[in-house]
């Protein structure tokens, strides 16, 4: 293999890759379209916030479709990709592969942790490929699931998938991991520092605990030199 140095100023040249959750309701589609020349993998149905813009979009129903979606978004002529949602994707994959696994069973019974060691497998693996895409920003938009400590009483947030061990990983796997929340006065902000209750963080090092729900804006000001 023949050696090739980089520099660590260049890496934002190879898009900026977020994961956005928050809870229903917050505007997570919305503001993933504030995205410079975006397009949307959608396997959800709240695109209607959407419907005033002329926004592409591709949908998806299983991990067929979604590797498909990949192909066409690598060599497409956009600035960034949204997956809407993470949590919705890995749901409906989930549910394929449980059928698949049933009707190839004997017994038509399955082991449920298989069934979900091969969805961390897989879906894993899908947000390794599509974080890997050069010269592209990647929004992996997810649900928010709200936990409660049964013996101190202690409610936190966390990224929403199913099983333990995506949700365990997630935040490790892009550099930006993103809270969307509702303001005191109605406005939407977007928690970018960890804290007691909300896993976050911003390696850039660049961005303040709360920012503007404008990822255009956010983009611009990690890009800043």
């Amino acid at each position: 293999m023949a050696i090739k140095i980089k520099s660590t100023k260049d890496v934002h040249a190879n898009g900026i890759k977020v994961v956005l959750y928050g809870q229903s309701g917050t505007g997570k589609t919305v503001m993933a379209s504030t995205a410079p020349s975006p397009i949307i993998i959608s396997a959800e149905k709240g695109l209607l916030s959407l419907a005033g813009q002329d926004l592409p979009y591709i949908e998806v129903k299983s991990i067929e479709d979604i590797g498909e979606a990949y192909k066409y978004c690598v060599g497409a002529d956009y600035e960034t990709i949204i997956i809407d949602s993470l949590s919705e994707i890995t749901e409906t994959v989930l549910t394929q592969f449980k059928k698949t696994m049933i009707a190839e069973s004997s017994s038509g019974k399955i082991d449920a942790r298989q069934a979900y060691g091969k969805i961390a497998e897989s879906i894993g693996a899908l947000i390794r490929n599509f974080r890997d895409i050069e010269g592209k920003n990647v929004v992996f938009i997810a649900k928010e699931r709200r936990m409660e400590d049964e013996e101190s009483g202690i409610v936190t947030f966390e990224p929403y998938m199913p099983g333990k061990v995506l949700p365990f990983n997630l935040p490790y796997l892009v550099d930006e991991v993103f809270c969307l929340m509702i303001g005191k006065k109605d406005e939407r902000i977007v928690q970018t520092n960890a804290d007691r209750k909300r896993p976050c963080k911003d390696r850039s090092g660049k961005l303040d605990a709360k920012e503007p729900a404008d990822f255009s804006a956010i983009f611009n000001k990690i890009k800043e030199k």
